[in-house]
């Protein structure tokens, strides 16, 4: 007679993260590009961080928003890369329970915040361009704060429903989640039940901060290129033009793959083709991020050779 079904599940306690490859070599291979990657990330955006807060010229509403999204994008990377590059180096790559959902929370609580805080940021330029004499009375420090503590707030909440509902199915063997890290999908993906509700509140939630924000932040550029295009100097049209510009590539950078993943059906779901992307929107866009929106930049070429010249007179 056959057993019923509870008693024929194995309950897991720990996932196995496959990761790129089972081969030793191409691991330490991985290890060495992947540490120089994170490596990079942090340290330029922490050079962005720091630089904005010694240069008092820089504590403007731009700058603030900047530093909020480099410190963004170093939470968001050392969420997963560090595990990451542990697991290349070692026999064992298993979590536990409690750290999968530890790191799928961080994870998307910091994602589901930067893609908010994009608009914030298209804000900042619309009223720069199309209201710039009363840019500083709008954006005054207490909006900004406000607009930072709201995206962060909507960015936690928002990823303490996915994760509970993600963390109340039952999972059983096999716990092999062919990922590099707990990202949502590729976990549902072992529940032993239907997760036909979790995905629709997923789906919700991804088109509230995904496709709603697009949105804004192309309606927003429009009107920014209209009063663009009223600017008489050449001169001011360019620098203006070559500013949103900057921000609407890595914008386009980091909604045009999230989109890709957690808005399609499951049935187009390819584990290795996910977990490149994945890697695209995690690491490589908060390594452009310094480059794209600061190393480009006058003002903090000057805050970096201002600092570097009062450590030479020091020294």
């Amino acid at each position: 007679m056959s057993m019923p079904p509870e008693q024929n599940q194995s309950w897991v306690s720990e996932f196995i993260l496959l990761g790129f490859s089972s081969h030793p070599t191409s691991n330490r291979i991985l290890f060495i590009a992947f540490l120089l990657l994170y490596l990079s990330a942090i340290l330029g955006n922490g050079l962005i961080i720091t630089l904005i807060c010694l240069d008092s010229h820089l504590h403007t509403p731009m700058y603030f928003f900047l530093c909020i999204l480099s410190l963004l994008d170093m939470g968001y990377v050392t969420t997963i890369m560090p595990q990451m590059l542990v697991h290349l180096l070692s026999h064992s790559q298993t979590i536990s329970l409690a750290g999968c959902w530890l790191q799928m929370y961080v994870f998307g609580a910091l994602g589901l915040t930067e893609c908010i805080f994009f608009v914030v940021m298209a804000y900042d330029r619309y009223v720069a361009i199309c209201y710039p004499l009363h840019y500083t009375v709008i954006l005054s420090r207490r909006v900004c704060t406000r607009l930072a503590a709201g995206t962060w707030a909507c960015g936690f909440f928002f990823s303490l429903i996915h994760t509970f509902l993600t963390m109340r199915l039952p999972y059983c063997e096999p716990n092999i989640i062919n990922h590099y890290f707990c990202e949502g999908p590729s976990v549902r993906s072992l529940a032993c039940m239907d997760t036909y509700l979790t995905e629709m509140v997923d789906l919700v939630i991804s088109v509230f901060v995904n496709v709603t924000p697009s949105c804004l932040i192309l309606a927003s550029y429009i009107r920014i290129a209209l009063a663009i295009l009223k600017i008489k100097s050449t001169r001011g049209r360019c620098k203006a033009f070559s500013t949103c510009a900057f921000h609407l590539t890595v914008a386009t950078l980091f909604y045009a793959p999230a989109t890709y993943i957690y808005l399609r059906p499951n049935s187009s779901y390819s584990r290795e083709r996910d977990k490149q992307i994945a890697l695209f929107y995690n690491v490589f866009t908060a390594l452009l991020n310094p480059i794209v929106y600061s190393l480009r930049n006058k003002d903090i070429r000057g805050a970096f050779f201002k600092v570097i010249g009062r450590g030479r007179v020091v020294w």
